[in-house]
């Protein structure tokens, strides 16, 4: 198979194994295209790629725009804060004016959930959904399994647990959809208030001691604390979840075996994670940045054939 079952990346939920794995193996390609002395490819050189951001974002954004001006597309960049948008502009206006520029593929990240499918259905362009509300990060899912299959060479059997604010996370998500796919199991873990009721459907285990999912695992994916998403509080304080759900070099140690640690960024040191575990040898975080770029480029390129 040499093309998407899918005319835009909207979510995990959409696409299939063997999307994803097509998607890989492009990616694979790209990274070594990344480690070469000259990093461009002329793939896209007469496409033109708009960043619609409604939301602010700064390795997201960035990282779709070092994977288009790798692969030789035109970009334009679009920032909601500084644009129409605040004197009441609606999305459909936005985009429209965008694409009567010529703009073939729309990379978007929007607060409300499903503003990316919405998209899909109003405009010609392809879409691809960079983050919508709390609903799904689908890049963002399949860089995390890339650069799990990376270091562990499967993903089949892999247990991984995503631990932290899981109610407020599109990358818990997207995670679970895209991992689930591929033949992984998959573990969600955090206060009970932070765990979203319809977790159960996705066929995923629950967990809220996080020593337990830390035996349990061959992975763990530290989410942070979204506070910008919460307009009550879900637990009685920062402290309390630190001492319950924080991850620390000691207990760490405290394992009989070594895990691979993630982190979707940006990092809250020292809450969900420390310091002297997220620079330590078992994380993988800035694997998961080199591989973001790997992983945009293979999906624009697919998108775009």
């Amino acid at each position: 198979m040499t093309k998407l079952s899918v005319q835009h990346l909207l979510g995990i939920k959409y696409i299939t194994k063997n999307d994803i794995e097509l998607i890989f193996s492009t990616a694979d390609n790209f990274k070594d295209v990344i480690n070469r002395p000259i990093k461009k490819v002329p793939s896209l050189r007469d496409i033109t790629i708009a960043n619609l951001f409604f939301e602010n974002s700064t390795r997201t954004r960035l990282s779709f725009e070092l994977a288009e001006k790798r692969l030789s597309a035109d970009v334009v960049n679009f920032s909601a804060s500084s644009s129409s948008v605040s004197k009441g502009e609606t999305l459909i206006d936005t985009v429209n004016n965008i694409l009567a520029m010529k703009v073939d593929i729309v990379v978007m990240r929007h607060p409300k959930p499903g503003a990316a499918l919405f998209l899909s259905k109003h405009v010609k362009a392809k879409i691809v959904n960079a983050g919508d509300g709390a609903h799904e990060h689908p890049t963002q899912g399949l860089l995390d399994a890339f650069s799990i299959r990376e270091k562990l060479g499967k993903l089949k059997g892999v247990k991984v647990a995503i631990i932290g604010d899981i109610l407020h996370s599109r990358v818990a998500i997207s995670n679970i959809y895209c991992l689930k796919k591929l033949g992984a199991e998959v573990m969600v873990c955090g206060p009970t208030t932070l765990i979203p009721k319809y977790i159960s459907a996705l066929d995923v285990k629950v967990e809220h001691n996080m020593l337990k999912a830390l035996q349990w695992c061959d992975v763990a994916n530290m989410l942070r604390i979204q506070l910008e998403r919460q307009e009550i509080n879900y637990f009685p304080s920062l402290r309390e979840y630190i001492m319950m759900y924080g991850l620390n070099k000691q207990i760490l140690d405290s394992l009989n075996k070594e895990i691979i640690i993630m982190h979707p960024g940006p990092i809250n040191r020292g809450v969900e994670i420390t310091s002297d575990v997220a620079d330590s040898k078992h994380s993988v975080i800035l694997q998961q940045v080199e591989n973001g770029v790997a992983i945009r480029m293979a999906v624009l390129y697919l998108l775009a054939a």
